[in-house]
């Protein structure tokens, strides 16, 4: 079945975004939306000594490979739109780092189009992470995560 999102907006930016109005834009009034859910990552404090997280990223293939996932959930399920907003730069804890919506006239599609997309792009897309310390000292790059690589083989299909 063909299946394609009536909006699709990907955006990587340095600037935060105020989550509410982006879901009110990809909503856009239109009364055969029934769900959307959305998440919305925060930088964490992993104890006390993190300053911030300094977020790099591929400029053009993060956005492409972000895109190319956002229509891979439209495929898989009937979404009305799907929301990618991910930061770089550096960004403090309790700050937004990303926020993915999806949009459906039903809510299941919409949790499992928003799971999917964020997901993937916790896998594929191009972005890295180096810690920065509160004295002044900077951390490590932050590694991938096994359960992220978990979290996205649920997807395959059979």
């Amino acid at each position: 079945m063909d299946r394609t999102a009536s909006q699709i907006v990907i955006r990587i930016q340095a600037d935060d975004f105020d989550g509410e109005s982006e879901i009110a834009a990809l909503i856009g009034g239109r009364a055969d939306i029934g769900a959307v859910v959305a998440f919305t990552g925060l930088c964490r404090a992993d104890g006390d000594d993190l300053a911030a997280l300094e977020l790099e990223h591929y400029p053009g293939m993060a956005e492409a490979e972000i895109r190319r996932i956002a229509e891979e959930a439209c495929q898989r399920w009937p979404l009305h739109g799907i929301l990618a907003i991910h930061r770089h730069g550096r960004i403090a804890p309790g700050e937004r780092i990303v926020l993915v919506a999806a949009a459906s006239s039903h809510r299941q599609a919409a949790f499992d189009g928003a799971n999917f997309v964020m997901d993937f792009l916790k896998t594929e897309a191009p972005f890295w992470k180096k810690e920065h310390r509160t004295d002044g000292t900077s951390g490590d790059w932050v590694s991938a995560k096994d359960a992220d690589d978990e979290a996205r083989k649920r997807w395959a299909e059979s």
